[in-house]
Formats: structure tokens, sequence, C-alpha cells
């Protein structure tokens, strides 16, 4: 069992307060948007097994087997498959999606033959892995994702009365479903500028005026509202009024699969992806913009947001199931004076504290070494390791889904 050092990242979205406030830490006045638990080569954790701090991806590189467990090695390869963050949005991240894992080969292999490099900032594929992911909220927690039906979105967009909208409107109405959301999703993001910067500029206060009224869509428009006062006149303001709007309580989850356009606006949680930095952006951003290539990515498919609530698994813990087996997310809730708890161990995990004080207990009967997290704490534990958790309080498990080899 290790204690984590994880990385902050100050990107410029975070929450000046949130991440601190976890960690138990004073702000510093500077944004704090995701803590890093992991081996991303991006932003390593760090541990020290008595030689000095170690990065993580340096130590799971050294003995992959031993550190992962044979079961993961031979599903994913020697690296972590998965990332753990910590998020904290202040203002709304960017428009964006992530592509399948064909789709992060090709474009991963076309850039590098391209010789662009990696860490470039108009490459869009930093490596070649896709990248699902789950976000699970720990405060009340907002944004848009996944298209809404396209009668729908003429319904909204029409509301707004803006002479602008209007041939999108009418697209909408026309056009079998999943062409009308490709069509009018593809000319919002490439109309000319100086137009739909007009147009954003009128309909956004119409937005904010009919959030303020509290009728149909009401909460989406008050959203959109928001999100286009810190980008003025961007498309991605009528985009998201295309998507639906979420509002996730405290252990809800949001789970977005390849293709799925979607913006976090604010809130907490905790994330959990497979080990990938592709990002592919559209809008309420000042990093690099493809939209010829995200167009290309994005599954112009309508339906229900696929937000979870968790199940009971087989060791007390509440599983967030998703279809990904690069990880699972499972959560841990220890009353007061409850039975020691063992988790499973045949694959490496990432065990992160949100609440109180959770202690791991290594050996087979929890008489080993301890190793106690307390809010905002964090550890990774080997493959083979047997931890039994005690204490009161809550812990996040991940872990690569993947069953034990059988004996």
């Amino acid at each position: 069992m290790d204690r984590l050092v994880n990385t902050v990242r100050p990107y410029a979205w975070g929450s000046t307060t949130a991440i601190p406030e976890l960690l138990g830490e004073e702000p510093t006045g500077e944004p704090q948007a995701e803590l890093w638990m992991g081996a991303h080569p991006g932003a390593p954790s760090r541990v020290d097994r008595g030689d000095g701090p170690r990065s993580l991806a340096d130590v799971i590189a050294a003995d992959p087997s031993g550190e992962l467990g044979a079961p993961c090695v031979e599903a994913f390869g020697p690296r972590l498959p998965f990332l753990f963050k910590v998020l904290a949005a202040a203002v709304p991240l960017s428009l964006q999606v992530h592509p399948d894992r064909r789709q992060a080969e090709a474009g991963f292999a076309a850039e590098e033959a391209a010789g662009i490099p990696v860490d470039a900032p108009h490459r869009n594929y930093k490596d070649p892995h896709h990248k699902p992911e789950l976000l699970c909220a720990l405060s009340a927690f907002e944004g848009f994702c996944g298209f809404r039906r396209a009668e729908e979105s003429a319904d909204i967009l029409a509301a707004l009365d803006v002479d602008g909208l209007k041939p999108y409107v009418d697209l909408l109405h026309a056009r079998p479903e999943a062409d009308a959301l490709r069509e009018v999703f593809t000319a919002l993001l490439t109309a000319d500028r100086a137009e739909i910067t007009a147009t954003v500029s009128a309909a956004a206060p119409a937005a904010e005026r009919l959030g303020a009224e509290g009728g149909p869509h009401a909460a989406a428009y008050a959203a959109a509202a928001r999100a286009a006062h810190h980008h003025p006149g961007d498309p991605g303001f009528l985009a998201v009024l295309l998507l639906h709007h979420v509002r996730l309580q405290p252990g809800e989850a949001l789970y977005l699969g390849a293709g799925v356009p979607h913006v976090y606006l604010s809130g907490l949680g905790v994330e959990l992806m497979a080990n990938s930095d592709n990002v592919l952006r559209c809008g309420f951003t000042p990093k690099h913009v493809d939209v010829p290539e995200l167009l290309r990515i994005v599954r112009f498919e309508s339906g229900d947001p696929a937000v979870l609530r968790p199940e009971a698994g087989d060791d007390e813990a509440e599983v967030y199931s998703t279809p990904t087996d690069e990880f699972q997310l499972s959560r841990h809730v220890l009353p007061p004076a409850s039975a020691p708890r063992a988790l499973p161990s045949h694959v490496a995990q990432i065990l992160l504290c949100t609440h109180g004080t959770v202690s791991l207990h290594g050996g087979d009967g929890g008489d080993g070494p301890e190793l106690a997290l307390r809010r905002g704490e964090s550890a990774y534990v080997r493959a083979g390791v047997a931890v039994r958790l005690r204490g009161e309080g809550t812990l996040f498990r991940a872990a690569a889904a993947v069953p034990p080899r059988r004996v």
C-alpha cells in the first residue's frame, strides 16, 4: 500500500476553493481544476517505498505484471489502464467529444506520421487510446451531454425568437433525425463568425429571460446563458441547446462513451476514465479547436443521458456499472462501528477517501501494515495485496474491470 502524492492541474476553468477544501489546504487564489491520481505521463502520481519519491508510471513499468496483475496486463498491456481524477469546475469546460479506439489509433498514427510533436498545442491525438469516462458527483453538478430529439431542439431554439435561428429551426423540423442533428450542429460550428456571433449576442439575453421565467426548459436556458456569459459570442452556446441539460446530485454519476458531445459547467466530482488524454474541442475554450475532425468523431444519435446510480456489489460496495473494461468505480460508505470489509486484490487499485477517515489494513486477516486515509487522501495498492477497510467515512475505489484468473 502506497500513499499517493498527486498533481493538481491549474486550468482556468477550475474552482479556487473546492479542491483545497477537499485536501484540507488553504486556497492559493489560483484555480485548481483537476487532481490526477494514476500513472498518466502528463502528471503521474508519486510513491515512496523507502528509496525516495518515484513516479508511479516508472514503478509500474519496472514490473507490470507484479504491480497490475496478470489479468490486467493480458487485457490492456503493461500500463495502468485508467486515470482517476477529482474535477472541480467553477466555469464551463470546453464543449468536446472523445474518440473511440479505432479513431484514436488512426488519428494518433496520422499525426505521428506527419511529425507533429506530441506536446504541440494544435495536436488532437496525444495517444492511441480511447477515452470513455465516468463522472460521479461529490456536490451538485451540472452539464450538458448527448443530443436531444430534433423536434425538441427545434422548439427550444424557436422559443428564443431570434431571426438568425429560424433556418436552423426549419432544418430540425424538415430533415430525418440524424441528418437534422448533423446538419444543424455542423452549421452552427462552421457558420460565418461575425454572423453567428451576432446571433448568439441576440439569443443569450433571450435564454437568460426564459431561464428566469421558469417555463419549459428554464434550467437549460439559464445554464446556457451562464456559459455564454463566460464565453461571449461563442457558437457553443447554441450547440449546447441541442444537448440534454443534466443536473447530478451527490452520488449520481454520468457515463460518457465515444462520440458523445458534452460540456461540464460546475460542481465537484470524481472522474474515472480510460488512461488517455484525447480530446476534440469545438467551443467554450481558448485551446485548439478542430471542428472538421470533431464532426468526424461525433455520433449524431439522440437518446437519454447515461445517468447512473450505484448498485449493490458483492463486497458491500456500491458499484457504478459501465460497458467499459478499462475501469470500474465503486464506493464504500462505512458507518460507525462497521465490520472490516475486504477488497478484491487480483488487480491494482487506487483508493480515495472523500469523507471521514478510512484505514487500510494489509494481510488476509487485516493484521498487516496499516495506512490511514483522511478526506482528500489517496493510496495505490498493487495487485496481490490483501486489504481490509476499517473506520468511518466514504472511500471510492478505481480498478480495471477484469475478473480474477481462474485457478
